[in-house]
């Protein structure tokens, strides 16, 4: 259907056909046709070093180079899966491709599992942390975990509580490692209930050490390779000394169990730049002991006199660059809830499920239930209690003629705290019998933990990394040019993707010319044509192609 370039379909159908390669026409108005002035963008931050990963795809029309930007394409538009291509121009979105038409679904979804097969999601995201790095000196990685709720029945996977939505749901859960301003750099897919500390030890800090190539170039045992940032979940005292001891990484965290309060009049006021703002704070450090080990502590007073306490091993930064890397945190929660309600965030791409390592040991499900039941019983004793003491004092002050209705009410919280008591003890002598730790196979088959198909989600989570990037760097440079670019700057750019444009190729002068129409505003055509200025300078030759792209508005 829609297709034009009937030969090379035909021999791509008898395998005589690699791949096909762009071939651009005089076209007016093509649909979403802005979406290519994110392609200088999405090159500069890596797409095409997909080829240095991934090998060719099996002979046919569609090639690994055509099928990446497809799906690249997808994502900067908003179209979530490759059943809404459906609702598309196919004529007019391959258009952009230099192609007749988009693959349809059932061929996209071939070639993405083509890609798939391959298992090179974590070399191609490893090969675009080096890309990424490039010419950075000062590195603070920030460390967090999404829950990506899982509504199917097929797979059996472990309950986790769901901040959002204060629930405990079967779920499955990604380990993000972000910059300060939230641009994302690396992912980790859990299997099951792994602590983030394990995560960070075990998998992240070899990743960074190898890509930042620091160890190599640093002879002072005292200098800091990098520095992780992340919330309460990772607290342990310990585990941060460890860090420093064993690789030389400093951490920037919130410190838990704060019990006592600093006077306030020691507090002092720093500016503080937080992300692009700068903002007035009362501040103050001293030095603590935790468990042994020794940190600096920064609290910040809030209004209402609260104290947020952060402690850190990196001795080498300010008091406000300490508090403005932690503050900084939330840029990465943003990045989660943008990509959650613009990128589908969630979306499975490829379903089914995968079996775990047996050896691996979990806690035990019964052991856990009865633990559960045991917890209750303590908190209905200590409510009990509470009351107890409560009509106790009430005996006490009393009238005699009324003791004998508060005698019985004591008689019988006490009956009933001593029941639940032996019914507690029961469960306590129960579980004693009941390993905490069992492994995978010691399961019941039928509720035996596994996983959902990783590889899939992981190379889509790499393609949204990118175009995040790329949209994100398009944002910042149209920036300057509106007054409004704080509350717009994105809207501008997801405006700027789906708006139609002329597509006219020059073969004598070697260009291919993409003339966006109108903008909904005066402001915004402004910016774009300050963007446009700046998009030329790049020269961006269109992959497969002799063409240097000329943007114009």
């Amino acid at each position: 259907m829609a297709t034009t370039r009937v030969l090379e379909r035909g021999l791509a159908a008898v395998g005589l056909l690699q791949q096909a390669r762009p071939l651009f026409t005089h076209q007016q108005s093509v649909d979403k046709a802005g979406v290519l002035f994110a392609l200088p963008a999405l090159m500069a931050q890596g797409l095409f070093k997909c080829t240095e990963v991934y090998k060719e795809l099996s002979s046919g029309y569609y090639g690994l180079q055509s099928t990446i930007l497809t799906l690249a394409f997808m994502a900067l538009c908003r179209i979530k899966n490759p059943e809404q291509l459906k609702q598309q121009k196919v004529g007019e979105l391959g258009a952009l491709l230099g192609l007749d038409r988009v693959p349809e679904t059932r061929c996209l979804r071939e070639k993405l599992l083509q890609i798939v097969n391959q298992s090179k999601a974590n070399a191609f995201n490893k090969l675009l942390l080096n890309h990424w790095l490039q010419g950075e000196d000062d590195f603070f990685f920030y460390i967090d975990g999404h829950v990506r709720i899982y509504f199917g029945n097929k797979a059996n996977l472990p309950v986790k509580y769901i901040s959002r939505q204060k629930l405990c749901l079967s779920a499955t859960t990604e380990y993000w490692v972000n910059d300060q301003q939230g641009l994302p750099y690396l992912v980790f897919m859990g299997e099951l209930n792994e602590k983030m500390q394990d995560v960070i030890e075990h998998q992240i800090v070899p990743e960074l050490k190898a890509a930042t190539e620091i160890a190599q170039r640093i002879t002072d045992k005292t200098a800091i390779l990098f520095t992780l940032v992340f919330d309460r979940e990772c607290y342990e005292p310990g585990f941060f000394q460890r860090l420093w001891n064993t690789h030389q990484i400093a951490v920037i965290t919130y410190r838990k169990n704060v019990k006592d309060k600093w006077e306030e009049n020691i507090f002092k006021q720093y500016d503080v730049q937080v992300l692009n703002n700068t903002v007035t704070l009362l501040l103050c450090e001293q030095k603590v002991t935790l468990g042994g080990h020794h940190f600096r502590e920064i609290r910040c007073l809030n209004e209402g006199g609260h104290q947020t306490a952060i402690i850190t091993t990196n001795a080498d930064i300010t008091i406000t660059q300490i508090a403005s890397k932690m503050f900084c945190r939330w840029s990465q929660e943003n990045f989660f809830k943008y990509l959650i309600s613009d990128y589908d965030f969630d979306k499975m791409m490829q379903y089914g499920t995968q079996s775990i390592d047996d050896t691996k040991k979990i806690v035990n499900p019964e052991y856990r239930k009865i633990t559960h039941k045991i917890k209750k019983y303590s908190e209905k004793i200590q409510r009990l209690e509470a009351k107890l003491y409560s009509i106790i004092e009430q005996i006490n002050n009393e009238q005699l003629d009324h003791l004998p209705t508060f005698t019985v009410q004591q008689m019988k919280n006490t009956e009933l705290i001593l029941k639940l008591k032996a019914e507690k003890q029961l469960l306590v002598t129960q579980r004693t019998d009941i390993p905490n730790k069992i492994t995978l196979k010691e399961m019941p088959e039928a509720k035996r933990f596994n996983k959902l198909k990783t590889e899939s989600k992981l190379f889509m989570n790499v393609i949204k990394m990118i175009c995040y990037r790329a949209e994100t760097a398009l944002a910042q440079t149209v920036a300057p040019f509106f007054y409004k670019e704080k509350n717009e700057k994105r809207m501008l750019i997801k405006q700027l993707f789906n708006t139609p444009a002329d597509l006219i190729p020059s073969e004598k002068e070697k260009t291919l010319t993409i003339k966006l129409a109108s903008l909904s505003a005066v402001r915004y055509n402004e910016a774009i044509t300050q963007l446009c200025t700046f998009l030329n300078q790049t020269e961006t030759i269109f992959p497969g192609t002799d063409l240097r792209m000329i943007f114009e508005n």
